[in-house]
């Protein structure tokens, strides 16, 4: 396999884990959207003693959600600049990103 069958190869894994990374947003945002029908319609702010206490446990609900799209935008990150090595780009060449340079 030659380097530009190789590159192609990569950038289409790439897509295909951009696909992946897209369903599990599309389900942490309707599990979001269960999770914020659920304390808008079970926690009530007399049943807390102050408002600091009503927001913790909003926030121990949600720190799941949060950690997840933490790590994935890590991922994309990396993916990024992994994609940006692939086709040549790089952050010192102007040149490189303006289709000047060596194509």
């Amino acid at each position: 396999m030659d380097r530009d069958q190789a590159y192609i190869e990569m950038l289409g894994f790439a897509t295909k884990m951009q696909f992946e990374v897209s369903l599990i947003l599309e389900a942490k945002a309707i599990e979001a959207e269960k999770a914020k029908n659920w304390l808008c319609n079970h926690l009530f702010s007399a049943e807390f003693n102050d408002h600091e206490a009503q927001l913790m446990q909003a926030i121990e609900i949600h720190q799941q959600m949060i950690d997840v799209i933490d790590g994935l935008t890590k991922l994309e990150n990396g993916l990024g600049k992994n994609l940006m090595i692939v086709l040549g780009h790089n952050k010192s060449s102007e040149d490189s990103r303006f289709g000047g340079g060596n194509s």
